[in-house]
């Protein structure tokens, strides 16, 4: 008998792990389903996955939308009843605000089988909301519960990266 079957002391797979792979699932099923492809970043520094999108002859596209995907069976709804509040890391925010590819932060829901989105470059830009945690290295963002991942919500991440790489170039004319 092996040395952690002995002592009760072997590693275990806890709700939190099953709830995450759950949520990627649930996520990719979606990604595939318009077509596009989802990679997972192996070496997790505040972003989780890729999305690549195609065009409609299958052509690989520029760009790339960047995911942050949380999990949870506990989803904390404002009182509104509106949006699910969300912990961020301050300095995962800062990050995501330098880059040029949107930021899209997913919330599963575990208990309803169900994801909602948020780009954090709208949060920022005066499209969301967002409070200052008290814990200080923290910030508070609210994911509007009538954005729900499924595939039109793909669709819309690729029109979020289509007018981001717009703006780049744009950026890059007038800077010349």
């Amino acid at each position: 008998m092996s040395r952690s079957k002995q002592s009760g002391v072997g590693k275990r797979r806890t709700r939190e792990h099953i709830i995450a792979n759950l949520a990627v699932n649930h996520v990719e099923r979606q990604v595939l389903r318009v077509g596009y492809t989802m990679q997972r970043i192996a070496n997790d520094y505040g972003l989780d996955e890729i999305v690549r999108t195609f065009n409609k002859n299958g052509e690989v596209e520029n760009g790339l939308n960047w995911l942050q995907v949380k999990a949870t069976d506990h989803p904390q709804k404002r009182k509104s009843g509106a949006v699910i509040a969300v912990r961020l890391e301050h300095r995962d925010v800062i990050h995501w605000m330098a880059e040029p590819y949107p930021v899209i932060v997913i919330v599963y829901d575990a208990t309803a089988d169900k994801a909602y989105w948020v780009c954090m470059q709208r949060v920022f830009q005066g499209g969301g909301v967002f409070n200052l945690a008290k814990s200080g290295d923290r910030l508070i963002v609210h994911v509007p519960l009538e954005q729900i991942v499924h595939e039109e919500a793909i669709r819309e991440f690729r029109r979020l990266k289509i007018d981001a790489e717009i703006a780049w170039q744009e950026r890059g004319r007038n800077h010349v």
